[in-house]
């Protein structure tokens, strides 16, 4: 059943205001740091600043549409939406126009749309529309599918396009899904996932292997409590591995190297693991699985960082994780984001008054390195007050998340939350150098039209739902 309601008075206005003030810092940060005497208007529309600030006129223009326009028209032609932003971001692969090796903008005069933007808007309507469905349950293989191709589809299309950085927020909806009840082991997996993944950066892949099967035995042990099972690997695995080092070593072919002898010793240990104790220890299928899955694992990375990356995201990643120190190459960025913020102290050096970022010292000052403004000239305290400004916004997302009465608004309101929470960390993440540099925008304080209004769309759609919460009985 539904009622009629005040559409003014349902209005979070709390997150409307902090959406208004987070627009403001970064308008001023924008004009901070593009600041000079010649062109000292912050209303000067040949500049940054005065762009931005169209941009965000024309936002606010966008918002109140959104406010005044019926939700059913959200929940009716979620897939419809999706499908057409989908058709547009295909189109920009054949006739938009190609940046800095990206091929994911229309041009028009100086206006430059980028359609993956808005596709993040699109995504969540779309799951929040088949995840909302009556009798839905996301463990089910049919509806993992679904959800992972709804979601999958527009990270192929924008890799593509090769902007990685905008294609990994969505992998953020991860959090959307255990949120609705997916299984924990998703997130574990994905930890270790990630662990190995550096491992596999930094570590030969013998080294690798050796710690799975540590790790292999362990778990064995701890399913089964019985240091027999333990020992009989521990030996099978001994003995294999000696008698091919021992084959190679007095009848050498120069076929075998440790690597592989590593390989085909826990092959033929696994073979008379499986015929000796399969039967007799519990989870055996599931540990073998899980060990075969890892190992094809690192392999599937060091081949996609070799072989699908590009030289630049490579020499990102090695710089991060200290493989290389290429300061006036790769690092630079990173060095001199670290400058700006250092060079902040405490206080800052106040409002237009930064050196590193105003003098483009740091690149990409007004979009992806952004907070280096904040950091150099509000310093220690202003950046802290800044981050838990951010902080709050996003709490106040959960908790309107959580009083929703309706499925598909609690749904869509944490796929908003997932993208937000993902740049917001990947963001100061890279300024200061925790992530790799991978070229996502902090929301609704770096300078950008089109990320600008799709992260306009994909909050105040929430605000909308929101508002008309009070429609549905409880």
């Amino acid at each position: 059943m539904t009622r009629e309601i005040n559409i003014l008075k349902s209005i979070d206005w709390i997150t409307i205001s902090l959406y208004v003030l987070l627009l403001i810092i970064g308008w001023l940060n924008i004009f901070s740091s593009c600041y000079n005497e010649e062109t000292s208007s912050i209303l000067n529309f040949t500049e940054r600043y005065g762009k931005q600030f169209i941009w965000i006129i024309s936002s606010l223009v966008i918002a109140i549409i959104i406010l005044f326009t019926n939700t059913n028209y959200y929940t009716i032609f979620s897939y419809l939406i999706y499908a057409t932003i989908i058709l547009i971001n295909i189109a920009v692969l054949l006739i938009g126009k190609e940046i800095n090796g990206q091929k994911a903008w229309f041009e028009i005069g100086w206006v430059r749309i980028q359609p993956s933007e808005f596709l993040k808007f699109a995504t969540c309507l779309a799951l929040a529309k088949f995840m909302s469905k009556k009798n839905f349950q996301i463990n089910n293989k049919i509806n993992l599918l679904i959800i992972s191709f709804i979601t999958l589809l527009p990270l192929a299309i924008i890799l593509l396009q090769k902007d990685t950085g905008t294609a990994l927020v969505f992998l953020s909806f991860v959090f959307m899904f255990y949120r609705e009840g997916l299984t924990p082991i998703v997130l574990f997996s994905s930890l270790i996932s990630i662990i190995l993944f550096i491992m596999s950066l930094l570590l030969p892949q013998n080294i690798i292997i050796y710690t799975l099967i540590i790790i292999t035995l362990i778990i064995f042990f701890l399913f089964n409590g019985n240091y027999k099972y333990l020992l009989y690997s521990v030996v099978t695995l001994i003995l294999t591995y000696l008698i091919l080092t021992f084959i190679e070593h007095f009848y050498p072919n120069n076929l075998l190297s440790q690597y592989h002898i590593t390989i085909i010793a826990l092959i033929f240990s696994l073979i008379a693991f499986i015929i000796t104790f399969y039967k007799k220890i519990k989870y055996g299928r599931l540990t073998i699985a899980l060990f075969l899955l890892f190992t094809g694992y690192i392999h599937a990375v060091n081949y996609i960082f070799n072989n699908v990356l590009e030289p630049h995201q490579q020499a990102r990643i090695n710089e991060l994780l200290g493989k290389s120190n290429d300061l006036k190459g790769t690092g630079y960025n990173v060095m001199q984001s670290k400058i700006a913020i250092g060079s902040g102290g405490l206080t800052g050096k106040g409002f237009l008054q930064g050196t590193q970022t105003k003098y483009n010292f740091v690149p990409e000052q007004t979009t992806d390195f952004i907070f280096c403004t904040i950091g150099e000239e509000q310093g220690f305290l202003g950046s802290t007050l800044f981050l838990i400004l951010y902080s709050i916004f996003l709490i106040r997302l959960i908790y309107i998340a959580e009083r929703q009465r309706l499925a598909f608004s609690r749904i869509y309101g944490y796929g908003v939350i997932s993208i937000f929470l993902f740049h917001f960390i990947i963001n100061i993440g890279m300024t200061i150098g925790l992530v790799p540099v991978i070229g996502i925008p902090l929301p609704f304080i770096s300078y950008g039209g089109s990320s600008l209004w799709a992260f306009t769309i994909l909050l105040f759609i929430f605000i909308k739902l929101d508002a008309e919460r009070f429609k549905y009985l409880a």
